[in-house]
């Protein structure tokens, strides 16, 4: 739903028009049609227009509409809550050292798998428009990187942020998923102990090594609310080429790492929650996966409302200044800017 609303930024300025009165009534009084503006003392002179009463009129008005502007109306439309359909997601994501096997190609170029995934993160976030999305991150240990948001520009620069080496290193699975289902409990959209209208996306390419919770317990939370879990497997199988870098940062040869993916524990959080397991293999194949995951079928909520304000400064500024100039040059004696010729001198 859609209200509009006109008010002002800055309405003490209207105070100003309690001065114009008394100013009015002092040039009365003086006999004299003087108004604090430049020029006004030529008011009382022979105008360029036949009456003396409008270089007065059109400065007075103008004054009026600069005060106005001054105090900065403004319209507001206030775009309230409406229903709309869409999900709340949260994308889960792996930042391990692992990940920096350089397993995929584009453009003929070897890419590692982080930069492999993250422009295919940022079109699954731009696709879903209506949808509000978080992120959580994990390594050794998992963190919120953005709360659920429609904010998608902001997102977008979130996920420009991830590199590897952000979070001491390690692979805890169970963590990064635990916070991200902590992230999807919000009042009002719970039936029961069951969540409507939300799901995680399990992004990893290791088997679980570290942290508090176990993947099987975060899966069991998972199912308890309801929450399908959407897995995707990055990364080749068997020995993948893991670049090599000198104490500067410089990345000098490589060597073979065996890949540790548990598909088998990312098929069995998939299955018990009523989500999807995909396996990336390559760029194609992590692209299918997003787009499958974005057939999902959508459920109504309630969409943030937001306020949109239009400023009408530049409307009273301009014709107010226009108007002051006009009663200033109307005020003008009918021979200024020139000068009367002097009468010649007798012979």
């Amino acid at each position: 739903m859609l209200t509009t609303n006109y008010t002002l930024n800055d309405p003490l300025w209207l105070l100003a028009l309690l001065a114009l009165p008394p100013l009015v009534w002092v040039r009365g009084r003086r006999g004299a049609p003087v108004l604090i503006v430049p020029f006004a003392a030529a008011w009382h002179r022979p105008s360029l227009i036949p009456s003396s009463r409008w270089p007065a009129t059109l400065a007075m008005t103008g004054l009026v509409l600069l005060i106005v502007a001054l105090a900065r109306p403004i319209k507001v439309e206030d775009r309230r809550e409406v229903k709309q359909q869409g999900y709340d997601l949260m994308l889960s994501i792996d930042l391990s050292g692992s990940m920096l096997a350089e397993d995929y190609e584009r453009d003929g170029e070897r890419i590692n798998r982080l930069q492999a995934i993250k422009p295919i993160i940022q079109a699954f976030i731009n696709q879903r428009t209506n949808d509000r999305i978080g992120m959580v991150v994990f390594s050794g240990r998992a963190y919120t990187l953005a709360p659920l948001t429609f904010d998608h520009e902001w997102l977008s620069r979130q996920v420009e942020r991830l590199k590897l080496g952000m979070i001491e290193d390690g692979t805890a699975i169970g963590d990064g998923l635990g916070v991200a289902l902590t992230r999807l409990e919000q009042a009002g959209r719970e039936e029961g102990n069951r969540r409507k209208g939300a799901f995680v996306v399990l992004m990893t390419d290791g088997a679980n090594n570290r942290g508090l919770l176990t993947p099987e317990q975060a899966t069991e939370i998972a199912k308890a609310r309801g929450l399908p879990v959407y897995t995707i497997g990055a990364g080749r199988d068997g020995l993948v080429p893991m670049p090599v870098f000198d104490d500067n940062n410089n990345k000098i040869g490589y060597r073979r790492m065996i890949s540790d993916l548990d598909e088998g524990q990312l098929r069995a959080i998939a299955d018990a929650t009523g989500g999807k397991f995909f396996r990336a293999f390559d760029v194609d194949t992590t692209e299918k996966a997003f787009a499958a995951i974005d057939r999902a079928q959508k459920i109504e909520f309630t969409a943030k409302s937001y306020l949109v304000t239009t400023e009408f400064f530049a409307w009273f500024a301009v014709p107010g200044a226009a108007l002051l100039f006009l009663g200033a040059l109307f005020a003008l004696p009918p021979q200024w800017p020139f000068r009367r010729k002097r009468a010649a001198a007798p012979a």
